[in-house]
């Protein structure tokens, strides 16, 4: 079934005791999209995730999804990877998503056929009938991730999916968002890595202290940021920030972000530098994420 709005959310709020964690959220997650929601730790995202996956509640406002329908109507159409994951250690790995799949509604037949193919095809066709407590960190995420995708759910949500991942299982986590996109289904994550967010997102929203301060297409919001220039380099960093056009410097040693004023001349920037720094590159963007949400930050707070 073809839905056009995976997620609605509508001046959504949420309180525990004095403690606002979402205050009035509303967004929309157009059905096909990778949807990111971004913030630091604590801004609000998992309160919002276990919302929308009716573990949580919300005190006001309104919650639909696939076109509308409460989250229970739905649940056997919605994957979830909770940011604290576990498996059931006694549980041979085979048996753990035949039983994830069978919470969803999946014939026994099925799911065990399922759970077989995905097992091979991630590379742990050989443990399926040993114990989860055999496993070492990377392999039980793995499994984690595919029992929440064994039931070929429409909307997958997954709370902080790259946290913790080593560099194998992060590449793996991300061809599997990339790949559930092209299949026509919804993927909403989480993090606090806005770079991570910047390669994968159609969407996103920027979350701090429970509030959303900016969302839309992931072009428009990096669009909103103006210019800046990347700079790799040798030398003393200090002396960027007095270049001319530039109104803000990210630097992190050897690679610098220098966001430029409207009106400011590339080139001019480029050949006050040549006798400032060695330049091992250099190349214009739009600013990243990164700055983009740290500017939205700040004017929140000064608001």
């Amino acid at each position: 079934m073809a839905f056009s709005t995976a997620v609605q959310l509508e001046d959504v709020w949420k309180r525990f005791g004095a403690v606002e964690a979402v205050r009035g959220v509303s967004l929309r997650v157009p059905a096909g999209c990778i949807y990111g929601l971004l913030g630091p730790n604590g801004a609000g995202k998992t309160t919002l995730i276990r919302m929308i996956m009716s573990i949580f509640f919300a005190d006001s406002g309104r919650i639909g999804l696939l076109d509308g329908q409460k989250t229970l109507a739905v649940k056997d159409q919605l994957g979830y990877l909770p940011e604290e994951k576990g498996l059931y250690k006694k549980m041979k790995v085979a048996e753990v998503m035949i039983y994830f799949a069978r919470l969803k509604g999946v014939a026994m037949d099925v799911a065990q056929q399922r759970a077989a193919e995905l097992l091979q095809r991630y590379g742990l066709g050989d443990y399926q009938d040993r114990r989860c407590e055999v496993l070492s960190k990377g392999m039980e995420q793995k499994v984690q991730l595919l029992s929440a995708l064994i039931h070929e759910p429409e909307l997958v949500i997954l709370d902080e999916p790259f946290s913790g991942l080593d560099p194998v299982n992060r590449d793996l986590m991300r061809d599997v968002i990339l790949q559930m996109r092209r299949d026509g289904k919804t993927v909403i994550f989480s993090t606090h890595l806005m770079e991570q967010a910047e390669q994968l997102c159609d969407f996103v929203a920027l979350i701090n202290k429970g509030q959303k301060v900016v969302d839309g297409p992931l072009g428009q919001v990096l669009a909103s940021g103006g210019r800046a220039a990347v700079l790799d380099y040798d030398g003393d960093g200090h002396l960027l920030r007095e270049l001319p056009g530039v109104i803000r410097v990210n630097d992190s040693g050897k690679r610098a972000e220098l966001f430029l004023a409207e009106d400011a001349d590339s080139q001019a920037l480029l050949a006050a530098l040549v006798p400032k720094v060695q330049i091992r590159g250099f190349a214009l963007r739009t600013a990243s994420l990164h700055e983009i949400f740290i500017r939205a930050i700040g004017e929140a707070d000064d608001a």
